[in-house]
């Protein structure tokens, strides 16, 4: 039986705090589109769209565009026919169609002990800023930091790295991102510098993982370094949508595969190939709002294997938002 939903969507800006720098370049604006189904009964489900361009989604103009070409009633049907070349687009409706179709409303938010027993990662900006940044972090209880690296020079960011290990209490883990901003050799010295300090007993706390610290286009070498240093490596870029994250695993990948939710695709099909390979994820965040976070945040609490803190410790970087969806689609 093919049901059928009223079909709305609002594209929305949010400016950040402080702009986000990575090897990929600085950002200011996260940009997105709010939808939100309506079935036959009334019930509501809402989704959203949170596309990162640069990180391997569609962009948000080709998103837009094929929210617009949809009619005002949609069926079950062309919500799981979207194409793969839309990953953010199928995320959005399907999750919105999960909730919509569960019942798990905006209510269920703050109330579930499953999404409560998550522990987090706290992003760091590049640079000297975390060297001050992470103490009112660790005040708010997060005990896992990610600082991004492969942005400035690597000899600055060694010194900074130097430091700031000194100055996190030992019980810290610290991922080190490198958005696939690392040449070979810079990833070397990144994995033997931890991993000598480590053999040394100077590391007053666990270095968890590098992460993407090449290119994608560069898979061979990071399985290659992956068995070449006991600090661990994670793919993220490699990893983007499902289909990436089938190819690596189908070519030997057996590390650390950071999923994003809002932009990896099917949650269906997703939940489908963890079940089926039981991989070692770790569910990060794309900077979306409450709607595609309450999603993302239920798939990690069902599929995370390993108890990694998930990378959604974010919201210092914008300002407080409303988490009732009505009224953020009234925002709007």
């Amino acid at each position: 039986m093919t049901n059928d939903y009223r079909f709305e969507f609002r594209p929305y800006e949010r400016r950040f705090l402080r702009s986000l720098t990575t090897n990929h370049g600085r950002w200011d604006i996260r940009e997105g589109i709010i939808l939100r189904l309506t079935d036959e009964s009334g019930k509501i489900g809402w989704g959203e769209i949170a596309p990162i361009s640069w990180f391997g989604s569609e962009t948000l103009e080709k998103a837009l565009d094929f929210c617009r070409q949809l009619s005002e009633e949609i069926t079950d049907e062309i919500i799981f026919s979207i194409p793969d070349e839309l990953p953010a687009c199928q995320f959005g409706f399907e999750s919105a169609w999960e909730m919509g179709s569960r019942g798990a409303g905006e209510k269920n938010l703050n109330s579930s002990s499953v999404l409560h027993s998550l522990r987090y990662s706290g992003l760091l900006s590049s640079g000297k800023a975390a060297l001050n940044q992470w103490e009112t972090l660790w005040q708010q209880g997060y005990r896992t930091f990610k600082w991004k690296i492969g942005v400035d020079a690597i000899a600055d960011e060694l010194k900074i790295f130097e430091s700031l290990i000194q100055t996190l209490p030992a019980s810290t883990k610290l991922r080190l991102d490198a958005n696939g901003g690392l040449t070979y050799e810079e990833a070397n010295l990144w994995l033997r510098t931890c991993d000598n300090l480590k053999a040394n007993s100077e590391l007053p706390l666990e270095i968890e993982f590098i992460e993407q610290p090449l290119p994608v286009e560069q898979f061979q070498q990071m399985l290659e370094l992956s068995t070449n240093y006991e600090t661990a490596i994670a793919l993220d870029e490699s990893v983007a949508t499902l289909g990436q994250l089938a190819a690596c695993h189908q070519q030997g990948w057996r590390g650390v595969f950071v999923i994003k939710p809002g932009i990896v695709g099917s949650p269906s099909r997703l939940r489908k190939f963890c079940h089926q390979h039981q991989i070692d994820t770790v569910f990060s965040s794309v900077f979306e709002t409450a709607i595609a976070r309450l999603a993302a945040l239920k798939l990690a609490a069902e599929l995370s294997q390993n108890n990694r803190a998930i990378g959604f410790g974010i919201d210092h970087f914008f300002e407080q938002e409303d988490t009732c969806f009505q009224t953020l689609w009234n925002d709007l």
